[in-house]
């Protein structure tokens, strides 16, 4: 079985984080690393490889600037097999219906049975992106798996909603994406540490993949970022001394004022 999995470099949320002058994320100008919950996806794809055996490959796939091959540096060193970095200074500012073409085209040229992603990115969180990839490929998608099973060419995933639990499955060829409940990610050995500088990565290009770059980018966005401004810094909050036993009702008086109760 061959499969790749879609993972995505963002801003580090404990670094310092700001827009560039077009209200775009700045993503080179600030520490990044591989979301979060992209992790839980390589995670999936190496516990398949795992129960099926060394037939399996496992392919890293992302889309992001130069240093976005630290996102795929780090899957290498938790057991994927190879690496596939779509980089092209026209690709800044795509939104998710950019985005999900480049990765659409790039997954085309590897050879795939299983598409994996993660439920969602730490920086965006729209969630839409495997849909559009199911779309877009033209195969089945089963989404929000909290415990995936793979048997043969059928794949099953436990979901869990709010109020029920519901039972999906599907056959491949097709996209799954899987949650932060389907099993803590593993911390990269030493020996896999030192394994993944040998490991294959490729580099491609918008016109590597056949798309116009007039497809992606800021330009072709369907949304876009009117302004911004800083988040005001935070004040000084109230003191009541209780001295004489009112402390309470002025905690009271404060939440109801805030409309807290």
């Amino acid at each position: 079985m061959n499969i790749v999995v879609c993972v995505k470099y963002v801003p580090d949320a404990t670094a310092d984080r700001h827009f560039e002058a077009d209200n775009t994320v700045d993503r080179v100008g600030v520490d990044g690393l591989l979301s979060e919950l992209d992790e839980y996806a390589v995670e999936q794809a190496l516990q398949v490889k795992e129960k099926l055996g060394d037939d399996t490959t496992v392919t890293v796939l992302t889309v992001g600037p130069d240093d976005a091959a630290d996102a795929v540096l780090k899957a290498l060193q938790m057991g994927a097999d190879k690496g596939v970095h779509v980089c092209d200074e026209a690709i800044a500012g795509s939104d998710a219906l950019a985005t999900s073409l480049v990765l659409a085209e790039a997954i085309r040229k590897i050879e795939h049975d299983l598409v994996v992603c993660g439920m969602a990115s730490t920086d965006a969180g729209m969630s839409v992106v495997p849909a559009m990839l199911s779309e877009r490929l033209g195969v089945p998608q089963v989404t929000f798996g909290s415990e995936i099973t793979v048997e043969g060419s059928t794949v099953t995933i436990r979901r869990d909603g709010d109020t029920a639990t519901e039972t999906v499955e599907a056959t491949l060829p097709l996209v799954l994406s899987v949650t932060d409940q389907s099993g803590e990610a593993r911390y990269p050995s030493f020996k896999g540490i030192m394994a993944a500088k040998k490991k294959p990565v490729e580099t491609w290009s918008l016109s590597d993949l056949g798309v116009d770059a007039e497809a992606v980018g800021l330009s072709a966005a369907w949304t876009a970022v009117e302004g911004t401004e800083a988040r005001p810094p935070r004040t000084a909050g109230e003191i009541v001394t209780d001295e004489d036993g009112s402390g309470a009702k002025a905690l009271v008086d404060f939440l109801a004022s805030k409309k807290f109760i």
